[in-house]
Formats: structure tokens, C-alpha cells, sequence
């Protein structure tokens, strides 16, 4: 069966020195943050482009903590989108404050910055915009409309690490930029894990507090605060991968040329990116309206591909309260969008392979 992502395939392109990195914290006896982390903080903020780069336990947490740097409470509201993986809305729930959903792009399935003044009210303290499957949202429109609207905005780069907007990378755009290193992300560690970026040096202070207990000094907490700290053997290994990421960006991208090439005629709406934007693929994502069928032909030939997401958050129970009126988009893409299988590894025989069969799936069904 060929899925959607591999994280034992990347482990073993870079075993020899995963394994090496992992023995140096075992044998270091430094099992709590320290300079492993502290060095993949300095690397990461370099590579984003930003002052500041704060390790945390996931993305979920990064979202959380970010949030509530940035000042939300109880009753606030924060304007995002309901296309994306709970986390998104979990992060806020976490605050006591409540998500409130703008309509996606059909286009480029991030937020439409045409429909987020709509949602704003008086409690609205940020936005967070998704940098869903690896495309960027249009950030400019989004920032200023926070700025004309005193509005914090917090980047859920969880599924964009290295995605640029012209020559600047997601994660340095907004007041803060979180991303996740779950094992089958575009920079994933061999655990969870999570990172906060940012310009502000007030901001950054207020991240550390709140990651680790509200201590600025050990056991004195300054403020309330949270265990919320990036594991040393997770740094180790996300430093490794780091100085490989662009290149496994690329093939990323390659992956996708070839999909979009060799899937062009099949009757699919394929992906599309905007011209000042740098897609970095983490899910290439289809559209057809035959999405279940599809997805079942491709599974009985040993094919596994994936919906993120089948269910609105805003359609689910937990979250299924309020007046969602206005996304019209983000349902319609619900029953039509398919993650083909996407990762660094994976075999250009085998992406033809797929194309093959989709090709033969749609001369069958026209």
C-alpha cells in the first residue's frame, strides 16, 4: 500500500545520522530543553528568517501558547478557518475563546481575505490564517486588515515549513508563526514537537514564560504557565533534517509537476498557486466530484489516498455551535477534495504508477 506520507522512509534516508544525533543527547545526560534545543531554536529562526524561535511540546501548543502571548481570554474571538485539522480550533478552544470561520479560497483552499472583515465584532482580538497543504495565504491582504483592526495575527504554519510568500518564509509575516513537527510533516521529528517564531523580543519573552510554568527564574513563576517544552532528542533530530529541507521541499515540488503534468485531461481540478507564492506541497490535493469512488478504486490497487478534511470543524459536535452562515466554499470542497500520496521518498515510478491509474479510473467513467 502506498499512503499519503512515510515517516520511517525519511527516518532511514537520514538514519546514520539520526542515530548519531539521538546518542549524542542520550550520552550528553541533558534530557530537559538545554543546548540541543537551544541550537535548533538558533538554526530554525535563521532559517525562517526571524530574531526569535521558541521550541514547544506540538503545533497544538504552539497555537495555545502564541494565542495567549498575543493576549486572548475567555469570551475573546479569533477569526480562522474551518478547512484544517482541529488542532487550528482546539488551540483556541484552549484559550476560552471562541473560533469564529471564514470561507477558504476554492481556488487555494487558504482563507479569503474578502470575507474575514464580515466576521470581525468586538471581542475579535487575532486571525489566524492556515498555510493549508503547504500554500501560503495571501498575508498582505490579511495584514492589513489586522492592522486596520488593532488584530493580532498568528500563522498556523503547521503543514508550511519553507513555503515563501515572494522571498519571505511563512512564519516571519504575521506576529507570530507556529508550526508542528509531527513525524509526517514537511520538517517532522520522530515524536510530536512544535515551534513558535517571531520578530518581537516582548513577545518572545512572554512565550518562554508561558511555555515553562511562568518561570523566568527556576521554581518563580512571573505568571501562570504551562509544561509545554521541546524535547532535546526530538531537537537533535529535527536538526539533522533541517539542513535537508529545502531539498526535500524540491522534491516535493518535483512530485507535484509531475502529477499535475500527468493528470492533466482527467476531468480533476488539480492544485494551483499563486504566482508571488512558493508551494511546498505537503498534501497534493485533487478535486472531483467523484472524490469517494475515486479514492475506493485507488485503494483496491493498493493506494492509499487520504481526505484532509472530510468534516468541517464547524459541522462538528464539539464545535457546531453558532451562526456559520457564509461558507459556501469550505463545504463544497469538503465533498470533492483527495491527498494523493506526497513525500520526499517516494518513488517517481510509483507517482506515474498512480497517474495511471487515475487516467485509466477516468477513461472508464467518462
Amino acid at each position: 500500500m502506498i499512503y499519503c506520507g512515510n515517516p520511517k522512509r525519511q527516518y532511514l534516508a537520514y538514519k546514520k545520522e539520526i542515530d548519531s544525533a539521538i546518542s549524542r543527547v542520550l550520552n550528553s545526560g541533558v534530557y530537559i530543553l538545554g543546548e540541543e534545543v537551544e541550537k535548533f531554536e538558533a538554526a530554525f529562526a535563521e532559517y525562517i528568517g526571524v530574531k526569535y524561535a521558541i521550541g514547544v511540546g506540538s503545533g497544538t501548543e504552539a497555537l495555545h501558547i502564541a494565542l495567549s502571548a498575543c493576549g486572548v481570554k475567555e469570551k475573546d474571538e479569533v477569526i480562522t478557518v474551518s478547512n484544517t485539522a482541529v488542532a487550528t480550533v482546539a488551540a483556541i478552544s484552549l484559550c476560552a475563546a471562541k473560533p469564529v470561520f471564514a470561507d477558504i479560497e476554492a481556488k487555494y483552499f487558504t482563507i479569503d481575505s474578502k470575507t474575514i472583515e464580515k466576521k470581525i465584532s468586538k471581542r475579535t482580538k487575532a486571525i489566524i490564517p492556515v498555510h493549508i497543504y503547504g500554500h501560503p495565504a495571501d498575508m498582505a491582504k490579511i495584514k492589513h486588515i489586522a492592522e486596520k483592526h488593532d488584530l493580532k495575527v498568528v500563522e498556523d504554519c503547521a503543514q508550511a515549513h519553507g513555503a515563501m510568500i515572494n522571498d519571505k518564509k511563512v512564519g516571519s509575516l504575521g506576529d507570530a508563526g507556529c508550526f508542528s513537527f509531527y513525524p509526517t510533516k514537511n520538517l517532522g521529528a520522530l515524536g510530536d514537537g512544535g515551534m513558535i517564531t517571531t520578530k518581537d523580543g516582548g513577545l518572545a519573552r512572554k512565550i518562554r514564560l508561558l511555555r515553562e510554568y511562568g518561570w523566568e527564574r527556576r521554581f518563580i513563576s512571573e505568571c501562570r504557565g504551562w509544561n509545554s517544552r521541546l524535547d532535546p532528542i526530538q531537537a537533535a533530530v529535527l536538526r539533522v533534517k533541517l539542513k535537508y529541507l529545502d531539498e526535500d521541499n524540491k522534491r516535493r515540488q518535483r512530485i507535484a509537476s509531475i502529477y499535475s503534468s500527468g493528470l492533466s485531461g482527467c476531468g480533476l481540478i488539480l492544485p494551483e498557486k499563486r504566482h508571488d507564492c512558493a508551494h511546498v506541497f505537503h498534501l497534493y490535493v485533487i478535486r472531483t466530484p467523484k472524490r469517494d469512488d475515486l479514492a475506493e478504486y485507488l485503494k483496491k490497487k493498493g493506494v492509499f489516498a487520504a481526505v484532509h478534511y472530510p468534516l468541517p470543524i464547524h459541522m462538528q459536535k464539539p464545535y457546531a455551535e453558532g451562526n456559520f452562515s457564509g461558507l459556501i466554499e469550505t463545504e463544497k470542497a469538503a465533498k470533492e477534495i483527495l491527498s494523493l500520496p506526497i513525500y520526499p521518498e517516494l518513488a517517481i515510478k510509483d507517482v506515474k504508477g498512480i497517474i495511471n491509474l487515475i487516467k485509466d479510473y477516468s477513461r472508464r467513467n467518462k
